[in-house]
């Protein structure tokens, strides 16, 4: 099982968790508000050339957005974690799997998608650590995870959330639903999140 460590013990996560929450707080913020937010925690926008990012970073980003922006917060990382899984099907996993996946029913389909998800958990864990607990329905939970940033007390993964989401629905069930069921920020010692098909 892989998490986000480097060699140099520095855990580091993929840009993405910057990157896209930039154009959603411009949306809902603006510019400038975005970018005083930013150097408040002084947290750059990566370069493209960058490469994974110190996962300090992007905490502080997250939890910076969470507290700042109250209300909006929740539509922010929304945003960005469905932008997140955009780029991912666009950039990261070739057409033909897409496709192949798209053909297996969807209880199999759910199952390959899962395992890649969590072959490359790395790049999004961080230095908690991604399991598949089951399958019926699909579970997944992030140990320690370092970016549950929401109010204490609460169920704020709305990021992670995203992504699966976005995921799911492109390649296994159109209509989903991912519930997280417990969170870090309420105590547990994992994130975890149900994802299943959507009941009409």
């Amino acid at each position: 099982m892989m998490d986000g460590s480097s060699v140099s013990g520095t855990a580091r996560i993929g840009p993405n968790a910057i990157w896209q929450i930039v154009p959603a707080l411009d949306r809902q913020i603006g510019i400038e508000a975005r970018q005083r937010l930013m150097q408040s925690v002084a947290v750059d926008v990566p370069l493209p050339e960058s490469g994974m990012v110190p996962e300090g970073e992007v905490i502080r980003l997250h939890r910076a957005v969470t507290e700042a922006l109250a209300d909006l917060a929740p539509d922010v990382m929304r945003e960005a974690g469905l932008a997140t899984a955009d780029y991912i099907l666009a950039n990261r996993i070739p057409a033909f799997a897409q496709v192949a996946i798209r053909a297996l029913p969807s209880a199999l389909g759910a199952r390959v998608l899962a395992a890649a998800i969590a072959k490359h958990s790395w790049t999004f864990a961080g230095s908690g650590v991604f399991r598949i607990e089951g399958h019926r329905p699909l579970m997944v939970s992030i140990t320690h995870n370092p970016l549950a940033t929401g109010p204490e007390g609460t169920c704020g993964c709305d990021w992670h959330a995203a992504v699966f989401e976005r995921l799911f629905a492109r390649l296994v069930w159109p209509r989903v639903k991912v519930t997280e069921t417990a969170c870090c920020t309420a105590g547990a010692s994992a994130c975890r999140f149900t994802i299943a098909a959507a009941q009409v």
